[in-house]
């Protein structure tokens, strides 16, 4: 299966678009703010430019609606020693509170009081939690250290594993029924973790009818770094790790400020001119937005650097600017079926332009009949590309797009070579839920992510623009457009009803 497209996309174009939108005047793009604002305005003048139709409610913009929960400047963490002495607990530098656990979840506690009871580095086994209860937790205010190597471990297995650890962990102090858990990380989670400071201080969701108390009891859950010193640790830790109660108490008072606001999806649409076709679509997206501003104190890896901005050149700019490309060349082709070009805003707080659109689509939702992510697509091995869907996806709904995609590439006079690691539904990262796709795919759309994989500089300020290989994502963004203009000028939709009733025929 060979197509030879209208042409081809331009490497020293996508540079060329992708400092633009990830230089400093942008301050990393976050959620929200008024350089996400610009960067949604930037991407819709370009569109207009290209003539592709608008497909937003607001011309090429669709409103999302959203709201910011920070702590208020009334929030107050203190640590009473059983003498009087007393010190505050800094909101932050020393532990930052879990606003929500998710829409659906109980809401952790907002106040508490309790005495102060060391866990040590556990409990990580059902023994050590039973040995546990001699100390009476319940009440009191938990706090475990994880101690972890400096590197972060080169196996997802590994990471899974050390992950799924830590949810047992929690999950074991939790049925103590105490009044607080408390984590306190060294090593590379606390590297880890400090990365993801500035959006732990703020909870970014869609915006929703508050719900009322749900009567399930949840314990104050937060998160810190743990250093020698602190008060919420042994006086002689880390050489001391035994269980044991301290001799001070922990209050938490927690007031959260509400704001409502505006967020912007792009969307625009290449109409196609096949009038028995033109009502369906093929769907490109990838997310505009990145994680702003990181304080001096929270920047893993830059050595004293000046540098605060997190530019987010390849998480996910490149994806963003090859998605123009790729439009341009879709506008000059005009294939039979719409094509549907979608840049997502606020993936970075848990892929929210995605699922509000899939929830409020212009068209039909089930007029989408497959639907291509980018996101990370500039670095690592030249030749190396990843592809999620096929596999990963149930019911093998993305089975018939992803061999669409493999025969183009094969054809191509210089193939990728395809990383399959991640298009697993076992795979222990569970890559295949983390981008802007998965929200499609939960409708039942057929979807392929093409990435080329998580690098030293994700999320850190050292993302940026200079490190990209343009050869290399503009091969990616040209196996996107061609896969494209296959879908797009076929009659059939790419669906897996024929693999499925092989497969079932195949069963003894």
């Amino acid at each position: 299966m060979r197509y030879d497209p209208t042409g081809s996309i331009n490497a020293a174009e996508l540079r060329r678009d992708l400092f633009i939108i990830a230089d400093d005047s942008f301050r990393g793009r976050e959620t929200g703010t008024n350089e996400a604002r610009r960067a949604a305005a930037f991407i819709a003048r370009r569109v207009q430019q290209l003539g592709l139709e608008p497909a937003g409610d607001s011309l090429y913009l669709q409103r999302v609606p959203m709201v910011r929960e920070t702590f208020a400047q009334t929030t107050q963490l203190t640590v009473t020693w059983n003498n009087g002495q007393r010190q505050s607990i800094r909101l932050g530098a020393d532990i930052i509170p879990i606003i929500s656990l998710g829409h659906d979840a109980p809401t952790p506690s907002r106040s508490v009081d309790g005495d102060v009871l060391y866990v040590g580095n556990g409990p990580d086994d059902d023994k050590q939690a039973m040995a546990l209860q001699s100390l009476n937790p319940q009440g009191r205010v938990l706090v475990t250290s994880v101690i972890s190597a400096n590197e972060r471990p080169k196996d997802p297995a590994a990471r899974a594993l050390r992950d799924s650890m830590m949810i047992m962990r929690l999950a074991r102090m939790i049925a103590m029924r105490p009044a607080a858990v408390i984590v306190l990380m060294t090593g590379e989670m606390d590297a880890s973790y400090r990365r993801e400071v500035r959006t732990l201080l703020q909870r970014i969701s869609l915006e929703a009818p508050e719900r009322p108390d749900s009567g399930q009891q949840m314990p104050m859950l937060a998160l810190g770094s743990a250093r020698h010193g602190s008060p919420l640790l042994p006086a002689r830790w880390p050489n001391d790790v035994t269980p044991q109660l301290l001799d001070r108490q922990f209050t938490g008072r927690i007031e959260i400020n509400r704001t409502p606001f505006t967020a912007y999806n792009v969307v625009a649409v290449v109409r196609g001119h096949d009038p028995k076709l033109n009502k369906t679509y093929l769907a490109y997206g990838a997310h505009y937005d990145h994680i702003g501003i990181m304080p001096a104190e929270l920047r893993p890896g830059t050595r004293g650097g000046r540098d605060s901005i997190a530019n987010g050149a390849d998480d996910d700019g490149s994806g963003s600017v090859a998605l123009l490309a790729i439009a341009q060349q879709m506008a000059v082709s005009r294939p039979r079926r719409s094509v549907l070009f979608v840049w997502h805003v606020g993936e970075e707080q848990g892929m929210l332009g995605s699922e509000y659109f899939t929830s409020h689509s212009p068209m039909p939702i089930d007029s989408i009949v497959a639907q291509f992510n980018a996101d990370m697509i500039g670095r690592n091995e030249p030749n190396v590309l990843g592809l999620v869907g096929p596999r990963a996806a149930p019911k093998y709904q993305s089975w018939r797009l992803g061999m669409i995609v493999d025969s183009v590439n094969r054809a191509s006079e210089s193939p990728l070579r395809i990383e399959r690691k991640w298009d697993d539904p076992d795979e222990p990262e569970h890559v295949y839920k983390r981008s802007d796709h998965y929200n499609y795919a939960k409708k039942g759309i057929p979807i392929i992510f093409f990435t080329t994989g998580e690098h030293d500089d994700y999320h850190r300020v050292s993302d940026e623009a200079s490190k990209i290989d343009y050869d290399k994502m503009a091969r990616v963004a040209q196996l996107m457009l061609e896969a494209g203009l296959v879908v797009s000028n076929r009659s059939m939709r790419p669906t897996s009803e024929a693999i499925t009733e092989s497969i079932s025929n195949r069963q003894p």
